[in-house]
């Protein structure tokens, strides 16, 4: 495979640094993550590696014959051929060596026995071995298996590029990357435009990818999952640091105490110094200790926080008493058109759970938040909201609702209550909003500089229900992070849409998937959930690509058995805890099921038509709910059972 090595490189812009005698070394198979703050050069330096665009300085140097492909963040758009068609595109790299074929085919046909004719046979021999080692011949197969891996449908590979939305755009351009095969892979925000499934999806594949794999990701599961190094821009200097992300922000965190460590005493020690420098200006005895110590300071390397560390910190206020029933969907149906979105949707959403709604794009996340909102009105059957509930709705569109020609603090005077006006400039530097950025023009904001502040403008109007619809899509690594601890102290419900492995993971309690197929309803944690995802969007590698796995790496993936065997082992004690638990809510389940039973036997409730078919409902909605838990909870002892084989552990169950 190579290497990919850099050397010093340099790059300015505008009389700024970006990239400062930057150097780093990449071997086969290297998974490195770059990470650092807006703006700190990661993209520019992912495009100097792609040949994009040039440094100043510096020298970039491969393994001879090696291909590198890029995807850029954003902005790439298809036209002019169907979906299919494009992403075949990423097989145009054979295109010499299939006119050579074809060159040679029709010289041997032309000519007799001879020296020269056994040469090109022996040249065309070789075309042959090496088309039949890639995915060449099997290609329409592959590409069909990466467009579904990605959330394409069958239907959609005669469609025009054209009628696809910008997110869609960017799977294309994935797509063809893939499609490329290169011996380096350079990601940039990869998981941006993608649904759950597409990333669990581009993680397996990623892992059993061949090639060099460097990638820029605000996605922590995703880089935690596939990363072994991570590399970090700060003031135009490259870093690096051994392990996933999660490894790298431990040892960042024992680094950045050590630097506000010596921030706090060169503060001080700049603090005296000027003091000094006040005391002592005008006296002319003291004129050559007080220039020195002006020199002093001139000189002095200022010890800087990483801005992309910063800790953003809030809290949400206490939310007012609800009733335990905070939502009740019973039967709903919703269609835009022709298209069906719900049919027959039956849900409730008890006082503090933390349900994550999660799925295929298209297949109505959104649409479910904005019923619950009541911004949208247009349904059948009976969405309900509980006794007392007061709703916080955080929209994807959110930073659309922001004026444009405010300012970050006129933004928040204009809907804060009179009480609250002291302590705005405290709330928006809590989220990043400090000093004079609270006077800069939303027009003028980032993507994520405006999600924190319509994310701020809720804590105005205490809520006991969330409504969060990609909360994360437009916030970094810190910022997510920040969100995450905020929400798990927060004493109200909270119901949100994401695509957001670590976010789900870390919150939910109940989990909501939407697909082509009817909803399903996970009670407990992320790994049962993880677990029906993994088997249904693994990538299985082409039996050419089998047979390409280089000996070193079978022995590699032999020598790290222990490993899987060590998270099996762990999957199997997580998922006995998970199958207890879930056990003990099919008991409640059923004691609310008999006790709606024996009001229904109740005289005043039978005679009354509106009560019993009430009690009706809820009690076939409750059997329902309990039915799904029991076909849940097999499954995950079917799970436990298969490991104790795998493990080798006595079935207790026989």
């Amino acid at each position: 495979m190579g290497t990919l090595q850099l050397q010093n490189i340099n790059l300015a812009y505008g009389g700024r640094d970006l990239l400062k005698e930057v150097s780093l070394t990449l071997s086969a198979r290297a998974r490195a993550a770059l990470t650092g703050a807006n703006g700190s050069g990661k993209s520019t330096l992912l495009r100097i590696i792609s040949g994009e665009i040039p440094s100043d300085s510096g020298f970039i140097t491969t393994s001879k014959g090696m291909r590198i492909s890029y995807l850029p963040q954003s902005d790439i758009v298809h036209s002019g051929t169907s979906l299919f068609l494009e992403v075949e595109k990423g097989y145009f790299r054979f295109a010499p060596i299939l006119a050579r074929k074809q060159a040679i085919e029709h010289e041997l046909s032309n000519m007799g026995i001879s020296d020269s004719a056994h040469a090109l046979i022996e040249e065309l021999h070789q075309i042959q071995e090496m088309l039949l080692s890639t995915s060449y011949f099997r290609r329409e197969a592959y590409i069909e298996q990466i467009l579904k891996g990605l959330g394409f449908l069958r239907q959609d590979f005669n469609r025009n590029c054209e009628e696809f939305s910008g997110g869609w755009q960017m799977r294309i351009a994935l797509a063809k990357v893939l499609v490329e095969e290169p011996d380096v892979l350079l990601l940039d925000e990869p998981t941006n435009y993608l649904d759950i499934e597409a990333r669990i999806w581009l993680r397996n594949y990623i892992r059993q990818f061949k090639g060099m794999v460097v990638m820029v990701s605000h996605d922590q599961d995703f880089l935690d999952e596939t990363v072994e190094e991570v590399y970090e821009l700060f003031n135009g200097n490259l870093t690096r640091y051994s392990g996933n992300y999660s490894a790298y922000q431990k040892q960042r965190t024992q680094e950045l105490e050590q630097i506000e460590k010596a921030f706090r005493i060169q503060q001080k020690e700049i603090e005296r110094t000027q003091q000094f420098i006040e005391r002592f200006r005008y006296k002319a005895s003291k004129a050559k200790q007080v220039q020195s110590r002006e020199k002093q300071l001139e000189k002095l390397e200022k010890v800087e926080i990483p801005p992309h560390l910063g800790t953003l910190s809030f809290s949400f206020p206490d939310p007012p008493h609800s009733g335990n029933d905070v939502i009740i969907v019973e039967g709903l149906t919703k269609n835009y058109g022709d298209l069906p979105i719900f049919q027959d949707l039956s849900l409730v959403v008890n006082k503090g759970d933390r349900l994550a709604v999660t799925g295929r794009n298209g297949a109505g996340k959104s649409t479910l938040l904005r019923l619950i909102a009541q911004v949208d009105r247009q349904f059948g059957g009976k969405l309900q909201l509980g006794a007392g509930v007061k709703i916080g709705y955080f929209a994807q569109d959110s930073e659309d609702t922001l004026y444009p020609a405010n300012t970050v603090l006129e933004e928040v005077e204009a809907i804060a209550d009179t009480s609250d006006i002291p302590r705005l400039r405290t709330l928006l530097g809590s989220f990043l909003f400090s000093n004079d950025d609270v006077d800069k023009r939303i027009s003028i904001l980032s993507g994520g500089e405006k999600s924190r502040l319509a994310l701020a403008k809720i804590l105005l109007h205490p809520a006991n229900l969330l409504l969060l619809d990609e909360p994360t899509s437009h916030l970094d690594i810190n910022a997510k992070a920040m969100l995450l601890e905020a929400l798990k102290a927060y004493q109200g419900t909270v119901v949100f849409v994401s695509h957001d492995t670590h976010f789900i993971k870390n919150i939910a309690n109940r989990i909501l998937y939407l697909s082509e197929d009817p909803p399903e309803l996970f009670e407990g944690d992320y790994s049962y959930f993880s677990w029906k995802l993994e088997q249904k969007e693994a990538f299985e590698p082409t039996q050419t690509e089998q047979e390409r796995v280089p000996p070193q790496l079978k022995s590699d993936a032999s020598s790290s058995n222990w490993k899987e065997t060590n998270r099996l082992k762990n999957r199997y004690r997580n998922l006995q805890k998970e199958a207890e638990e879930l056990l003990t809510k099919i008991d409640k389940k059923q004691e609310t099921i008999s006790a709606v039973i024996e009001e229904m036997a109740l005289e005043h409730n039978y005679i009354d038509s509106n009560r019993i078919t009430a009690l009706i409902t809820k009690k076939t909605r409750l059997e329902k709910e309990h039915t799904q838990m029991e076909e849940q909870w097999f499954a995950l002892h079917e799970e436990i059972h298969d490991l104790e084989v795998t493990l080798g552990v006595p079935d207790s169950h026989t």
